[in-house]
């Protein structure tokens, strides 16, 4: 039998060692062997041709035993080939949904780099144009009134002074309404004063001459 292939290689090497211990020419019916057992689909046609091929070399009272023992091992062994491949497609598709995470947040860190620098470009842009806006504006300022450096001064100066003016005046007026209000609430309680005693002193006679009567 050719060397053991990759897809049944454990198979293979157990089927060499249990053909030769039945003194069985691998080379010939391990192949034979592992064709019926991949080609059949019920193990009942994997045993029947089994005993087939095997009837010749054994007695009739173990063949049965040996071609359930081989269909057992090659069950065995699919079962385990396929869990494996399981396995690997799992952590084929684990890697794969990593590799398509890792592109994702790269494009996005890329995205989000790229729209960093566009707004600092925008930022730019528009800083030059305002500075460009206000130097044209001081320059058309500048060309319509011209004033000379000291009296750029005198006029800031002069601006200083009328604004301090203005508030000590409205400071001046708040301190004399507020003056008044309170002489005029003082008047006001007075009269109140007064026009409550005058109630009482007419009560009060009143009173008396009603008393008199009786």
């Amino acid at each position: 039998m050719a060397a053991p292939s990759s897809s049944t290689g454990d198979f293979e090497t157990w089927l060499n060692e249990r053909l030769d211990s039945m003194e069985v020419d691998r080379e010939v019916y391990g192949a034979y062997i592992l064709g019926v057992l991949q080609e059949e689909e019920s193990d009942e046609e994997k045993e029947d041709a089994l005993q087939g091929i095997l009837s010749a070399f054994l007695e009739e009272d173990t063949v049965e035993d040996i071609c359930k023992q081989i269909i057992k091992e090659w069950t065995d062994f699919c079962s385990r080939t396929n869990a494996k491949k399981d396995d690997d497609a799992e952590v084929q598709a684990i890697a794969s949904l990593i590799e398509k995470q890792a592109q994702i947040v790269v494009k996005q860190k890329e995205v989000s780099e790229e729209s960093k620098k566009h707004k600092e470009t925008l930022l730019a842009q528009y800083a030059n144009v305002t500075d460009d806006e206000e130097e044209g504006e001081e320059e058309d300022a500048a060309s319509v009134n011209p004033i000379p450096g000291n009296e750029k001064s005198l006029f800031k100066n002069t601006n200083v002074e009328e604004v301090l003016v203005r508030q000590k005046q409205k400071r001046d007026q708040a301190r004399e309404d507020s003056q008044k209000k309170k002489e005029t609430d003082k008047m006001q309680r007075e009269k109140d004063k007064l026009a409550k005693q005058d109630r009482k002193e007419k009560e009060k006679k009143r009173t008396q001459k009603g008393e008199r009567r009786r």
